[in-house]
């Protein structure tokens, strides 16, 4: 998930439950937003533009990581394959992650990367704030190495309280 933007409810939660790890990929608007991620199951996070001192002094700015056999690099801002911004080219090119998650723009994007082996994964706005029209997360499972049963999981309309 991404761009929560301080908010949290219960169709996040629900999603968030039947995960064994969350992903939040920055803009997570305030520390308490993380604290109910993590009470919920294992989460991993990296900070976004929004995130205040408190979040950026709990959370990293990018996190690379294994899970199973798969390696995962995350960042908030990363642009996207062919236009990545230059910290985003330099974590794909030192890391060689299977996967590489970003938020920012707001917009759901999953798209392999052939020109750099990377699967491309943008999961939208899981918050309220900005001009996107749904709120989205995305879920996936990761089996040894492969990466299977890939889901868009709508949230709602963004202007609506769920």
């Amino acid at each position: 998930m991404s761009d929560t933007h301080s908010y949290i409810d219960d169709s996040i939660i629900k999603y968030a439950k039947k995960s064994d790890e969350i992903w939040h990929a920055g803009d997570i608007g305030n520390i308490k937003v993380y604290d109910t991620l993590k009470k919920i199951t294992k989460t991993r996070a990296v900070f976004g533009n929004i995130d205040d001192s408190v979040v950026r002094s709990t959370i990293k700015e990018e996190n690379t990581f294994m899970c199973e056999k798969v390696k995962i690099s995350m960042i908030h801002i990363a642009g996207k394959p062919l236009y990545y911004n230059k910290k985003s080219k330099s974590i794909i090119k030192q890391e060689k992650p299977k996967i590489f998650i970003c938020g920012h723009s707001h917009i759901l994007r999953v798209e392999f990367d052939k020109v750099n082996n990377v699967l491309f994964i943008n999961p939208g706005a899981a918050g309220r704030h900005g001009f996107h029209k749904k709120r989205t997360m995305i879920r996936f499972e990761i089996n040894e190495e492969k990466i299977e049963n890939m889901e868009i999981i709508e949230l709602g309309d963004r202007s609506k309280l769920s």
